[in-house]
């Protein structure tokens, strides 16, 4: 008895009655993300350099009441400037990941940063990862802009198919933060790593490059200016955009 293959009626078939995935014509190999600039309304994204944001990444991180925003992270937290310095001397120099530092355009000064990791050019895979936000960028529209901003340099950029974020599985912000950017959910992998002394399980999501067209109208309505009022409150959440649009598509 075969086993079971789960494929859909209109699943394309090879010559031994096989099910097979769709082809994808003229594939090749994606570019590397390199040490870009990456423009924005509120936000800028920078290579990072310990010598340009380091000092500013140690303020801005010390400006929270405590260290809980360092449970999930597989460093820190750092209790002294030159510990910090030391992790984005070795940040900076990494490809694998490759680390960017959000600045904010009204202050100059870097409030959090974020890499590109686990790249796969052959496939056109690749993670977003030690996402670092400050206080100072937290729940503002500056950190929507920073992901987005990435998002567009994976897929209009680079073209690549597949952006993943995962975390761990207790991590319920992390987790409810994906979903809010339209990433879908794909499931758990059990005791994946083990961090900070201890197991994680890990909750994996993606979009891949056939969302992606809806998601940056979305992400373009949402970072709008007339979408925010005078303090800066937003009217419509991001969730409720992208809902507009996935009707309208």
């Amino acid at each position: 008895m075969s086993a079971p293959t789960n494929a859909p009626l209109n699943a394309l078939m090879n010559e031994y009655g096989q099910p097979i995935g769709e082809p994808v014509p003229g594939w090749s190999a994606r570019p590397v993300p390199e040490a870009v600039t990456l423009e924005g309304t509120y936000c800028r994204l920078e290579p990072l350099d310990a010598g340009r944001h380091a000092a500013d990444l140690y303020a801005a991180y010390h400006a929270a009441a405590d260290v809980r925003d360092w449970t999930y992270l597989a460093v820190g937290p750092f209790e002294r400037p030159e510990d910090y310095r030391r992790h984005a001397e070795a940040a900076a120099q990494s490809t694998d990941p490759r680390h960017y530092a959000v600045i904010d355009r009204k202050t100059g000064k870097a409030v959090g940063s974020l890499a590109l990791m686990r790249i796969e050019p052959a496939h056109g895979v690749i993670e977003v990862g030690h996402v670092t936000f400050s206080p100072l960028l937290k729940q503002t529209p500056l950190s929507t802009e920073a992901q987005f901003l990435l998002m567009r340099y994976v897929f209009d950029t680079l073209g690549y198919r597949r952006y993943e974020w995962k975390c761990d599985s207790l991590n319920a912000p992390s987790r409810k933060t994906a979903v809010r950017l339209g990433f879908q959910f794909e499931g758990i992998f059990r005791q994946a790593i083990v961090y900070k002394g201890r197991n994680r399980d890990t909750a994996w999501h993606s979009i891949i490059d056939k969302e992606w067209p809806l998601l940056k109208q979305a992400f373009d309505a949402w970072l709008a200016p007339a979408n925010f009022d005078d303090a800066g409150r937003q009217r419509q959440s991001l969730t409720d955009v992208r809902a507009q649009h996935s009707q309208g598509a």
